[in-house]
């Protein structure tokens, strides 16, 4: 397994060993072994799986609150995505920065999302299949977002014509966000 550093602290990409012939390949994308001997001890207990339809469709940005807070590991099975994760732990040097990256059926990237950063993506073509193990069940009550357009963030996204819920739409901007990341 390759370690890729992304520019944030802890928000890495990484990619998985590919065995393939004439039938297709094989990979391992998550070996909890290879994962503790890289440094990443994540006890995921819930898998997601995500649709859309649309290009253009941008989820997030989306966290949850400290003490429901998830690690999330993301993995496109079928298509392809833009992937953003924004820093939002008060006192990083790296707070309210954010970086993307591609991630589709063919890199077999995965994107490890540590808590304390807020997560998004915008698919890069239709019939996405996104799939994210998370170390944290979800709780309603402590489900936060920021909003996918905050100017002060600056995210450059890959397209202009966006599909969004109507509750990713209406998200604050960081400033204006409840957040009880912290880091001394």
């Amino acid at each position: 397994m390759k370690i890729i550093k992304t520019g944030l602290e802890g928000a890495i990409m990484l990619e998985t060993d590919v065995f393939g012939d004439n039938r297709g390949y094989f990979t391992e994308s998550y070996n909890k072994l290879r994962f503790e001997e890289a440094g990443i001890d994540c006890a995921f207990i819930q898998e997601n799986h995500s649709f859309s339809q649309a290009a253009g469709t941008l989820r997030g940005l989306h966290y949850q609150l400290a003490p429901m807070a998830q690690t999330k590991l993301v993995q496109v099975v079928t298509g392809a995505i833009y992937d953003v994760v924004v820093d939002i732990r008060q006192g990083s040097p790296s707070y309210g920065q954010w970086t993307g990256v591609i991630l589709s059926e063919s890199n077999n990237r995965l994107l490890l999302v540590p808590r304390g950063f807020a997560h998004g993506f915008c698919t890069l073509t239709a019939n996405t299949h996104v799939f994210y193990k998370v170390d944290q069940y979800y709780s309603k009550t402590h489900d936060r977002g920021i909003l996918w357009s905050d100017p002060e963030l600056g995210i450059v996204w890959p397209s202009s014509d966006l599909v969004l819920s109507d509750k990713d739409k209406l998200h604050p901007c960081l400033q204006d966000a409840d957040n009880n990341f912290h880091i001394e």
